[in-house]
């Protein structure tokens, strides 16, 4: 979608929208089965000091986690994760005095899954609406992966919005595309992107066997420091939720097939404008999803403080795998453009 285009005010059709619970609310479970191999009912809204709510924007309904009070600091997570993945930083946001909310993408966890809506255009609206409904004017914003291209887009089509930006194993949309095109490495790196493309297949495949498949991903694209046996359940049991498959990888299919489309063409054009915001952008040197050499770059777009940040034995989960040490940039970053 063009980024002057007006969002896509979504509803949900009887064929292609969320599935729906008996109550009427876009269903938030999954059945499987526990780690020891019992049976159970898992929720996306896990329990903690957060605080879970549901908020409207962009023609959708958004799930979020909260935990503090102070300054916004917005988490965003990529695939195949949800909120869940940003449970470290949240406590450690909080205790530090900023307002951590951590939010589900359109189609996945526990936010509206919409027939339509997946371009980068409307999905960063969907960001920069959230913000507004929180009630606040301005937030720090911190984007893993896909989350990360959507960090970068927001802040060129919501300058105002954005008061930091973080962005976490994700080139700027101008240098993934070059990569896609022009480095075989980065093209053969994003192996499972271009699996994506097949109709219904893909889907199938996520949720075959207990999603057995996303947690040989999990694994692969980690780096020494693997995530816990926990996080890699909670991804295995979200992408069962009723249309998540689907909805979680249309944004790839975009990616790729908008490449030679006048939208595609014209979004990365309007990516050429220069970001505002103050920018930390965090790269794991063994990340084999995005290669460094592929994100290495992206302050040519940054016409404002930009620091660069490559962890040593870290994969593409710099927030999970090393969370200590991740969590220390982020704060001293937003404790630094605070005002």
């Amino acid at each position: 979608m063009p980024l002057d285009q007006k969002p896509v005010s979504a509803q949900p059709s009887a064929d292609s929208g969320p599935d729906l619970a008996p109550g009427g609310e876009p269903a938030e479970e999954a059945p499987g089965t526990t780690p020891d191999g019992g049976a159970e009912t898992w929720s996306v809204r896990q329990s903690g000091p957060w605080t879970h709510r549901d908020l409207a924007a962009n023609g959708a309904r958004f799930h979020i986690a909260e935990l503090g009070s102070g300054p916004l600091v917005l988490l965003v997570h990529g695939w195949p994760e949800y909120w869940w993945a940003w449970r470290h930083q949240l406590t450690a946001l909080a205790e530090a005095g900023y307002r951590a909310v951590a939010l589900d993408l359109r189609g996945v966890g526990g936010s509206d899954r919409t027939p339509r809506g997946y371009d980068p255009g409307n999905l960063a609206l969907d960001i920069t609406g959230v913000i507004r409904s929180l009630g606040e004017r301005r937030a720090h914003l911190v984007g893993h992966a896909a989350g990360g291209t959507l960090a970068w887009v927001a802040a060129v089509m919501r300058p105002s919005v954005i008061q930091s930006l973080t962005v976490v194993s994700a080139a700027h949309p101008r240098d993934l595309r070059r990569a896609l095109l022009t480095d075989r490495r980065q093209a053969a790196a994003f192996e499972h992107v271009l699996g994506f493309q097949r109709p219904w297949i893909p889907e199938r495949r996520l949720v075959a066997d207990d999603a057995a498949l996303v947690g040989r991903y999990l694994d692969a694209w980690a780096g020494p420091n693997r995530l816990d046996e926990e996080a890699v359940h909670a991804y295995r049991q979200a992408i069962q939720i009723p249309s998540t498959a689907h909805c979680s990888i249309e944004p790839y299919r975009w990616l790729l097939r908008s490449m030679a489309r006048p939208d595609g063409i014209q979004f990365a054009r309007r990516m050429k404008k220069p970001i505002t915001a103050p920018t930390l952008h965090v790269q794991g040197a063994a990340d084999p999803v995005l290669l460094s050499h592929t994100a290495l770059g992206g302050g040519e777009y940054v016409a404002a403080p930009y620091r660069w940040r490559l962890m040593p034995g870290v994969g593409h989960f710099p927030h999970e795998e090393a969370p200590e040490q991740f969590t220390a940039e982020l704060l001293d970053w937003v404790g630094r453009h605070k005002e």
